[in-house]
């Protein structure tokens, strides 16, 4: 792949010498963390506000749909963008605009009184969910000594996991108490006060020269991987071959091929592809498409197997899948995972850790106690992976990006998330329909989706950490 001439190449940090971090770091990281949390109840809060949704705004299943997914859609298609423009505007900037943004989508969102207004709103929280998302993982990097970042990024990397089990629980006791727009407008106290605490304590930052915006890359990179996302979710409820989503496959392979040509001609690229040369770059993007594909489908599945199989209502299977994020949140937080990876090294953490999340996964198949054991055995096998791997793995791709990229690396961390668990949903999912179509039992079937899912993430663990490795021995 050819390059313009006297187009420098990225630079890449080699040690662990940089400057010293910020005295506030700590404190800051508190704050970013609270508005990245904002963000992540709100991926899956919504899942158990359907029935109220349908039965008092008259919501038909496609409105439904399009509530769900204009906020995804919008966010994983603007990631990069929102990473770009930070690095070129100013992460704090950013951070404050996407505050603003999403408080004001959830304000609209909580009063909406028909179906079009709330799907508006929740697009509009998509675009402030996108730099909020970019945002905080840049300005970590840029506050921490590169020998704290492993430690702050897997505490970033437990409020994640707070995210994830938080939504459905905090959604399901607003709506004991309250009106469906209650779990949007509680976002307000929060984001208000982060946006209060962005604004006093989180310095500023950017790139050191202010590159002219890819205007064309943002437009090309938006809209291919918004039709991407979309094929992906709507394969599985619509069918692979159907109308929908050849037409969103047909926009997103050329908007994506068109994105990848003009990144490599123009000077000042959004995203620099030559980064691809890096084999430690490579290595945790190989690992990260891997680890989201098996884990989204499989925890996608698990909340099936909770409600179907065992038995438990909504609530309940929230509050069971809980152990797995407190124990992400114990080992991130106390920094005993931080301790793990810095005596094995980024590649012996990313393998050990797919090696417990594919343990996890296997145990939760085939453990049949004919309860709940297997399940709990699983998801603490599964949490102690999360919280060893995952800040192993972004800290990889963000430290193999220059810094004043930051936005941009945390823009690709957060893209191949949305993307491989779109892409594990849609896979393992399609596993599941499959098997129950052959004849098998529901409970055989999500056992059969639930071993797809360990083996990728078993591969992908031993792919990243294999590439980083070698990248290791390279620059030895």
């Amino acid at each position: 792949m050819s390059a313009p001439q006297g187009r420098p190449g990225p630079t890449v940090p080699t040690g662990p010498a940089g400057p010293p971090g910020h005295p506030q770091r700590w404190l800051i990281l508190g704050v970013i963390c609270l508005a990245q949390l904002t963000v992540l109840l709100d991926n899956t809060v919504l899942n158990v506000a359907i029935p109220s949704l349908t039965r008092e705004l008259h919501a038909a299943t496609s409105d439904i749909q399009w509530m769900i997914n204009a906020y995804s859609l919008v966010q994983s298609g603007l990631l990069l963008t929102a990473g770009s423009a930070a690095d070129r505007y100013g992460r704090k900037k950013m951070l404050i605009a996407g505050l603003a943004l999403f408080g004001i989508g959830s304000l609209v969102a909580g009063l909406a009184d028909s179906t079009p207004q709330l799907i508006a709103a929740r697009a509009g929280m998509g675009v402030g969910g996108a730099l909020l998302l970019t945002t905080t993982l840049a300005v970590a990097m840029q506050i921490f000594a590169p020998e704290e970042q492993p430690k702050a990024i897997g505490i970033w990397s437990a409020v994640n996991a707070l995210g994830f089990a938080g939504g459905p629980l905090i959604g399901g006791f607003v709506l004991d108490h309250f009106w469906w727009g209650a779990i949007f407008l509680i976002n307000l106290p929060v984001a208000g006060l982060a946006l209060v605490a962005v604004v006093a304590l989180v310095p500023e930052s950017k790139a050191p020269r202010g590159d002219r915006p890819d205007l064309l890359g943002a437009l090309l990179s938006t809209i291919g991987m918004a039709a991407l996302v979309y094929a992906i979710i709507s394969g599985p409820g619509h069918g692979w071959t159907s109308a929908r989503v050849l037409g969103a496959a047909t926009v997103a392979v050329p908007a994506l091929g068109a994105f990848a040509w003009w990144e490599n001609r123009t000077d000042e690229p959004m995203l620099d592809l030559r980064f691809f040369a890096d084999r430690r770059f490579t290595g945790a993007v190989a690992g990260a498409v891997l680890i989201t594909f098996g884990m989204g489908g499989a925890l996608f599945l698990l909340t099936q197997h909770l409600q179907s199989v065992l038995g438990y209502g909504p609530l309940e299977a929230g509050l069971r899948t809980a152990p797995l994020a407190l124990t992400v949140v114990a080992l991130n937080f106390t920094g005993i995972a931080a301790k793990w990876s810095a005596r094995l090294g980024t590649p012996g953490s990313i393998a050990l850790g797919m090696v417990l999340m594919s343990a996890g996964l296997v145990a939760i198949a085939e453990i049949d106690t004919g309860g709940y054991a297997g399940t709990l055995a699983g998801l603490l096998l599964i949490g102690a992976g999360c919280a060893v791997a995952n800040p192993a793995m972004a800290h990889a791709i963000m430290s193999a990006i220059p810094p004043e990229r930051a936005g941009v690396g945390a823009g690709i961390n957060g893209t191949l998330a949305e993307f491989g668990n779109g892409l594990g949903v849609a896979v393992l999912g399609a596993v599941l329909s499959s098997s129950v179509a052959s004849g098998e039992s529901l409970s055989e079937g999500l056992g059969a989706g639930q071993l797809v899912g360990a083996v990728a993430v078993l591969a992908g663990g031993f792919v990243a950490a294999g590439l980083l490795r070698r990248a290791e021995r390279v620059s030895a």
